[in-house]
């Protein structure tokens, strides 16, 4: 061979080799920022204990999480569908200019912003003491202005419709001022899109329970009926009875007494540990027990073990609130405990069979022995977490009153809208109210219930005569709906206290 040829050869073999290695190196570059891009988990994280609260993770983006930017662009694309303007029209909260609500936290996972619900959506709330007050948000108290019925159905309704397709979605998208690159465009958010469509066929199958029941408006869940949906249950084929058991989101402070007293956990005690209690909530916001945040959750328990309930802010008559004191310690401290924050109490945290309470059995009815034999199977790969102190109970637990001013509606399906009225036989209640409204009424302790109508606002009717809502029970001598007038305002005023 020449020389010529021998040197044309070299040469070609030292491209070759450089070629090759530009290869192996752009191959590695996209695989490290296919990797970094694709296989990241990141949640956005709060230093604050409070923001962390209304906008921390729980670990529900991973599986069940909707891309950042299609919930931000459902009510442009599904506006019909909504009750008012955007999902403030469904009772979510917002602060500021931020662009999630309270009770939503954001995670990076699997190539994109995905967001969930964490525990503030069901436990923050607003006060307002006039119409025209600003709202004061309250973290820890039931949240009274969500409505999760009409949340879950709008969502199902949108992504079922003709408009949720790669060409709509994007469109939306983009209308909202956003920019994606060429991998989103045109492989994540279709993908994105179809999983989506998947995901909530599926879980419109699992819910059809709701589809029998009547709409329940702000404030209130049907917990363990959603429960059975994680173990497949047919929603079809549900029990009339098993279908009203729908109650009233609970406050969530003060929870290390109630630890260490073993107390009787959820509307009908049918848990003694905080922590499956908190695990089995947890549920609700996505997280599955191979996807759940336990560091982050784990900072939201601590924090609640001692949070308290904020004073009550309006005037105490305290002569009246004495004699309240009196007829209190008569009257309700056995099962309620001594005062907002001394929970001692012979019968606190125990449960009261329902012949004897006399409420609204649904609730009850709606928890059932089988549905507890299953739970002892959640977690059953994780030792530490797993589920061991679920039971059937045979009536509802006689909860702690601490900011007992902020809980109203009362009982455990929020039948009654203020204390004042409670302290009434249940014929003397209102039948019909409506609830949603964050106005405060120092006079009855309660929020007004009387209102019609505030645009943006989701107020809701309330029947006390349809299944599951009734108003009945908490009533007798002992536990003092025959008290005169007076002495009833007097406890009332000792109960702003708490």
């Amino acid at each position: 061979m020449d020389d010529t040829k021998r040197g044309f050869w070299q040469k070609l073999k030292t491209w070759c080799k450089r070629i090759g290695i530009a290869i192996v190196l752009v191959v590695i570059a996209a695989g490290v920022y296919l990797a970094n891009r694709f296989l990241a988990d990141r949640p956005v994280v709060y230093a604050d204990i409070v923001e962390h609260y209304k906008y921390g993770s729980t670990g529900g983006e991973r599986e069940s999480g909707f891309p950042y930017l299609i919930w931000k662009a459902l009510p442009d694309l599904c506006a019909d569908l909504l009750p008012g303007k955007g999902y403030q029209s469904l009772g979510m909260l917002f602060e500021g200019d931020r662009d999630l609500p309270v009770g939503m936290s954001k995670r990076r996972y699997t190539g994109i912003d995905r967001v969930f619900l964490n525990c503030a959506v069901c436990h923050t709330s607003t006060v307002r003491d006039r119409r025209e007050s600003p709202p004061r948000l309250i973290v820890g108290m039931p949240a009274n202005n969500f409505n999760v019925l009409a949340f879950q159905n709008f969502l199902f309704q949108c992504v079922k419709s003709d408009r949720f397709t790669p060409e709509y979605v994007i469109a939306a998208i983009e209308g909202q001022g956003n920019k994606l690159d060429l991998i989103d465009r045109y492989l994540v958010y279709p993908v994105a899109v179809f999983l989506m469509q998947d995901r909530i066929r599926m879980l419109s199958a699992r819910f059809s329970f709701t589809n029998r029941q009547k709409s329940w408006g702000p404030g209130r869940v049907d917990t363990f009926n959603f429960a059975k949906a994680i173990f497949n249950f047919p929603g079809d084929k549900l029990a009339p009875e098993e279908l009203a058991g729908v109650s009233d989101f609970p406050s969530i402070w003060l929870q290390r007494p109630r630890k260490v007293a073993d107390m009787q956990l959820h509307w009908d005690g049918n848990n003694t540990k905080v922590e499956e209690r908190n695990l089995s909530a947890a549920f609700g916001t996505g997280a599955t027990p191979p996807t759940v945040d336990h560091k982050a959750i784990g900072r939201i328990e601590d924090w609640l073990l001692d949070l308290e309930p904020p004073a009550y802010p309006y005037p105490i008559d305290q002569a009246r609130a004495a004699r309240g004191k009196v007829l209190y310690d008569e009257y309700c401290a056995t099962c309620h405990g001594r005062t907002g924050r001394d929970f001692a109490g012979e019968k606190v945290g125990k449960v009261t069979p329902i012949d004897r309470i006399g409420t609204d059995r649904g609730r009850l009815d709606s928890y059932t022995y089988e549905l507890a034999v299953n739970q002892g199977q959640l977690y059953a790969g994780y030792d530490k977490y797993w589920f061991r102190h679920f039971r059937k109970t045979y009536g509802y637990a006689n909860m702690p009153l601490d900011g007992i001013w902020l809980r109203a509606p009362y009982l455990h399906n929020g039948s009654v809208p203020t204390l004042r009225a409670l302290l009434e036989p249940a014929a003397q209640r209102p039948a019909r109210f409506y609830r949603g409204y964050d106005v405060y009424d120092p006079e009855g302790v309660g929020f007004v219930w009387d209102v019609g109508s505030e645009e943006g606002k989701p107020f809701h009717l309330i029947d006390t005569r349809e299944r599951g809502n009734s108003n009945r029970g908490h009533e007798g001598p002992a536990y003092g709906t025959a008290l005169s007038a007076t002495d009833k305002d007097a406890l009332v005023e000792y109960l702003k206290t708490f």
